[in-house]
């Protein structure tokens, strides 16, 4: 399996790619990660394979870390924070914060 961070890529839409797969496929055989959206929403990503891609995958394997499947922004805004150590104040107002809510 290869996996690739890329940091600015491309967007195309699916029927752009569609339409001009041949040029979108060159692209990133040159190097080039793409993200593919359909009705302006991410759905998928195209990024080089070989040996800068097998080695994320490889490192990851090696030190027995996972590889993000979505964007980071996305997996923190969904995780919670670990909260306020008991006894803290910011532990009493967050408590009564959601007795209220």
């Amino acid at each position: 399996m290869c996996y690739v961070v890329a940091h600015m890529s491309a967007t195309v839409g699916v029927r752009e790619l569609r339409q001009n797969l041949s040029r979108y496929i060159e692209r990133v055989k040159e190097g080039e990660a793409l993200v593919v959206t359909e009705r302006g929403r991410e759905v998928a990503r195209l990024v080089p394979s070989g040996p800068t891609a097998d080695r994320y995958g490889e490192l990851a394997q090696r030190f027995g870390a996972t590889v993000p499947v979505a964007r980071l922004q996305d997996i923190a805004a969904r995780r919670e924070g670990p909260g306020a150590p008991a006894g803290t104040t910011d532990a009493y107002l967050a408590e009564t914060r959601r007795e209220r809510g």
